[in-house]
């Protein structure tokens, strides 16, 4: 009789989904201090972690993804201010992220390339909530992340690269056109153009049939984060019930990663 599972392979896989779990709540946690120190212009390369209400220079055991948070209960060993929900938050997102990505792809160069697009988008939601802007920076990484992974893979090298080319332009062009037009009747900005760069950037990773999808998707998801959300607004004024729209675009491009193709054909199968 063969046993109904290896024993090894368990182990293996345990470790490896523990592994990965860690390594994602620290980039999650690294990630988080990247997009604040964007978002109030100080150097995210140099420079130790400080609390950010006191300065104080935070101790390796202050740093700990998620342990350090529950340690402390939710306060800052300096000086005692509450720590913000959003760091453990998001370090438990990304560990669940990454989780989710080695039980789908595998440990393959798709993992990477997803891990990495989805630290991006995570640093583009954060710093487009707290300012409003979405970095040139970040979009220029997403887009050389998909050209390097491109790469790497091999096989038509050129083609590949063309057609997510022409897969992001499918989108964010007619959103720039129809933008303009809503401009110039509505007589001020009706899209940013961070957002319909980050259209581009992400629709580089999917098919046009996909992409359709994920401007969907992130219309709904936009609608839900206004209400649920309603005192997050961008500071503008020009149109002071502006709400930052790159979360939404964000979460829509990782929902696509996960489960894009399937309801694609789950639809499709219905005519």
């Amino acid at each position: 009789m063969l046993p109904l599972f290896n024993l090894q392979d368990t182990y293996i896989l345990a470790y490896m989904i523990i592994l990965t779990f860690v390594v994602g709540s620290i980039m999650g946690s690294f990630i988080n201090c990247v997009a604040w120190r964007i978002a109030h212009g100080e150097d995210f390369i140099r420079g130790r972690s400080h609390c950010p209400v006191c300065g104080h220079t935070l101790t390796p055991l202050e740093l700990i993804p998620i342990v350090s948070y529950l340690m402390q209960k939710g306060k800052s060993r300096c000086c005692k201010e509450r720590i913000s929900m959003r760091y453990p938050a998001t370090e438990l997102l990304t560990a669940l992220v990454f989780v989710a990505l080695v039980w789908k792809f595998g440990l393959s160069l798709d993992t990477l390339m997803f891990m990495v697009l989805g630290l991006i988008l995570l640093a583009i939601a954060l710093v487009d909530l707290e300012t409003g802007i979405i970095p040139d920076g970040l979009i220029i990484a997403g887009i050389l992340n998909f050209v390097l992974f491109t790469c790497l893979k091999g096989d038509i090298i050129f083609l590949k690269l063309l057609k997510g080319a022409l897969a992001g332009l499918a989108i964010s062009a007619p959103i720039l056109i129809l933008s303009l037009v809503m401009d110039h009747f509505l007589h001020k900005e009706s899209m940013g153009g961070g957002d319909i760069k980050l259209y581009f950037m992400v629709g580089l990773y999917f098919s046009i049939q996909v992409n359709v999808l994920l401007v969907l998707l992130s219309c709904v998801f936009g609608i839900l984060f206004t209400l649920i959300f309603q005192n997050i607004r961008v500071e503008d004024e020009e149109n002071p019930m502006a709400f930052p729209f790159g979360p939404s675009i964000a979460m829509a491009a990782m929902t696509c990663v996960f489960v894009g193709q399937p309801i694609l054909q789950f639809y499709l199968g219905l005519f």
